[in-house]
């Protein structure tokens, strides 16, 4: 009879790992970065940016990589913006993978929202998933650690808890939320244990009294837990806001994205999921992740993370330098040059040069919130501008004038559009150009050019297999992107009325 009972159990065993959840990736990559700011901007925040030449991939890619290996792995749910969407779309295909769904956000509302937007994506197929909520702007040194505590994580998350992953503090960072467990975590253990508090980003004072307790640990802004579950935290803690996700997410319209119904989703609370749930939920472990993890908020904790030569300097780019200690140099475009200095971040793009103590790297955004008031286009995007044909590249600018370097790729082809307010003349620089002005077509070929007047509906395309360079000087009163009616689009942008 024991021995029946023994197979018995082994069988129910078998049955509830066959059963084993699928994890779903949630990758909340919206966000404008402005701690890192030049480089970082509302258009192409860090997490697409190859900050070094020698990062094969964006933060955003790592972040997907990085879960390769793990159980029941499902492709990732993304939570992006509409401006964002075409650069994480081409990120995702550069590592082959497929995601489930890009959702697009029609203005940022912080991560509650997007949380119970992914979360209720996930249970759209009438399963129950465990849901993994990550940003896609964190560096994490030892992938292999991390799918392990992900993985050791499961069994709580199965039993209905929020496994929230915690980071041993190494110094009194001001930057990061903490968590307070109710016990100490032994994380060698790989052993969660109940959250007693959460406590916002502290004051330096403050942080130095936490930090000398091993209850505390840095909010890595990681989760674990069923789908469901998150959705009944909210229902309980934020019924207004799960309401409005549901209509945006319900009412939303496919193409290649999945957009969000605006008038829905921007009356969402801007809440953080920390504040709408963590909070206030009685259900909330701690897991320890230690595994080499920050999510270089600004230039002081990247240049912690980066490789040093002896005197401590991190140099990327087109850089010259003598006796200098503990800086952080990346020129993208031109040379720099610096002598006999300590402690600096400089950072230097086409059209802004940031340089900055490092003690004050925190202080960058206020820099960039008095440039947003003055309306600074640096702030919002760099002079090389990603679509999803290609890219154009602003040279040189006036109030009415303006000279673009142009990439279509191959197979790729702009809007039919017309300007209401600018001309504008193309010289093919490489490549074979088709154009159509009004009802006129023509292909241009290297050297040639022609010229499109105000009004004129036109198209440019490149139906080859070699990419295609131009230059496009543009003249009038008003040379704004915005100036732009299109007839016919491939990439699902708003047509004229």
């Amino acid at each position: 009879m024991i021995f029946i009972d023994l197979i018995y159990y082994r069988i129910r065993k078998l049955r509830f790992l066959l059963k084993e959840n699928h994890i779903q990736p949630i990758i909340l990559s919206g966000g404008s970065g402005t701690r890192l700011w030049p480089l970082s901007r509302k258009s192409l925040p860090k997490q697409y940016i190859h900050f070094s030449s020698l990062d094969k991939y964006s933060p955003l890619q790592e972040t997907q990589k990085r879960l390769l290996g793990i159980r029941n792995l499902e492709d990732p749910i993304i939570i992006c913006n509409e401006e964002q969407r075409f650069i994480a779309a081409e990120q995702m295909r550069e590592i082959k993978i497929h995601p489930k769904a890009i959702i697009l956000e029609p203005t940022s509302r912080n991560t509650a929202p997007a949380v119970a937007i992914g979360a209720l994506k996930a249970l759209e197929k009438g399963d129950d998933p465990i849901v993994l909520i990550l940003s896609s702007d964190h560096k994490i040194k030892d992938a292999e650690k991390f799918r392990k505590v992900i993985e050791a994580s499961l069994p709580t998350a199965e039993k209905g808890n929020l496994v929230v992953f915690g980071v041993t503090p190494t110094r009194p960072e001001t930057g990061y939320g903490y968590i307070e467990a109710s016990k100490i975590v032994n994380s060698k253990n790989l052993k969660s244990v109940p959250i007693k508090s959460f406590i916002e980003k502290p004051d330096k004072k403050k942080a130095e009294v936490l930090i000398k307790d091993n209850k505390y640990l840095w909010n890595s802004g990681i989760f674990l837990c069923k789908a469901n579950l998150i959705i009944n935290e909210l229902k309980i803690y934020e019924p207004k806001l799960l309401d409005l996700c549901k209509k945006s997410l319900k009412k939303s319209k496919d193409f290649d994205f999945q957009r969000l119904e605006t008038k829905y989703f921007e009356n969402c609370p801007n809440l953080s999921i920390d504040y709408a749930v963590m909070e206030k939920t009685k259900k909330a472990h701690v897991m320890p992740l230690n595994v080499g993890w920050s999510d270089f908020g600004n230039w002081q904790s990247l240049w912690e993370l980066e490789e040093k030569d002896k005197n401590g300097n991190t140099i990327i780019g087109d850089v010259k330098e003598k006796n200098i200690k503990n800086c952080y140099l990346n020129s993208k475009n031109k040379l720099l040059v610096t002598i006999g200095t300590e402690n600096l971040i400089v950072i230097q793009t086409k059209d802004a040069t940031l340089v900055c103590n490092q003690k004050e790297a925190q202080k960058i955004k206020d820099i960039v919130q008095l440039l947003m008031l003055e309306g600074r286009s640096e702030v919002l995007s760099h002079r090389k501008v990603f679509r999803p044909w290609g890219y154009f590249n602003t040279i040189e600018k006036t109030n009415f004038w303006q000279v673009k370097e142009i990439l279509v790729n191959p197979k790729s082809s702009l809007s039919l559009q017309k300007h209401k307010f600018r001309s504008e003349h193309w010289i093919i620089l490489k490549g074979k150009a088709d154009v159509q002005i009004n009802d006129s077509k023509m292909e241009l070929i290297e050297g040639q050019s022609t010229y499109i007047p105000v009004g004129a509906k036109h198209r440019l395309s490149n139906s080859h297999s070699m990419p295609l360079f131009l230059i496009e000087v543009q003249c009038g009163s008003y040379l704004g992107e915005d100036d732009i009616f299109r007839f016919e689009d491939n990439y699902g942008r708003n047509l004229i009325n």
